[in-house]
């Protein structure tokens, strides 16, 4: 059997909002493999970005536990989980993130510049990944010079900078228009094989939902159709 990348068991979250509790998180599990596109489905006020900071070690959850290639990331200290973060998992968010006044090569290069990668393999790095996403014509375009199409590619290859084996992107085409959404996830899909990396990713977009292995449907913090935290892989299509 295939060793998942990602396990999440019995995941919870409380918010208190003054003397009310919000539920967030309601028992949650699921596995992740190597190689997989997950897809987190569900309406607004779903759950789906609480369980990618719990997976992603961003936040903690109440009960319940993560590991991530076996390691369980709920033990760690703040200083460990910051390692995490920087050396194994890649994140993408819709407002892009990227930073202004630097252009598409060097955004990209940020998270290499952090681990003090050397500035040759930096660059063929960096000329790589844009190669990947379509934009090794705009290396040197700022932000505002791109689409928001190519500003979210940008931001799938900054968080491929490291190599990390995971990679979490919630609502990635969120600020898309459905063809550009389309443009992403598809990418995403592809670069789970060239990249041998496990992509989990959020939308409330039904129509995103093809491009998936699996699909997780969330619902007022649960999950539609409880799952085991371990199963078998499905074949990638």
């Amino acid at each position: 059997m295939i060793e998942p990348m990602v396990v999440a068991e019995n995941l919870r979250k409380v918010y208190r909002q003054g003397l009310r509790e919000v539920v967030a998180l309601r028992d949650v599990s699921f596995a992740a493999h190597p190689g997989e596109l997950v897809v987190i489905s569900g309406g607004r006020g779903a759950g789906k970005t609480t369980l990618l900071n719990q997976v992603g070690g961003l936040d903690r959850p109440d009960s319940g536990e993560v590991m991530i290639a076996g390691r369980r990331i709920t033990d760690l200290s703040e200083g460990e989980l910051l390692r995490l973060r920087r050396e194994e998992i890649g994140f993408v968010f819709p407002s892009f993130g990227l930073i202004p006044v630097l252009t598409a090569a060097e955004n990209v290069g940020v998270p290499l510049r952090l681990t003090n990668t050397p500035v040759a393999e930096r660059e063929k790095r960096v000329e790589e990944l844009l190669t990947l996403v379509g934009l090794a014509d705009r290396a040197d375009r700022s932000p505002y010079e791109l689409s928001e199409d190519q500003r979210q590619r940008v931001a799938i290859a900054r968080a491929l900078a490291n190599r990390p084996r995971l990679l979490i992107a919630d609502e990635p085409t969120g600020d898309l228009d459905t063809r550009a959404g389309h443009r992403i996830m598809e990418l995403l899909r592809t670069l789970t094989l060239t990249e041998d990396v496990t992509a989990l990713v959020t939308t409330a977009d039904p129509a995103l939902i093809r491009y998936a292995d699996r699909v997780l449907q969330l619902r007022d913090g649960a999950l539609s159709s409880p799952q085991r935290a371990w199963v078998e892989p499905r074949e990638a299509s």
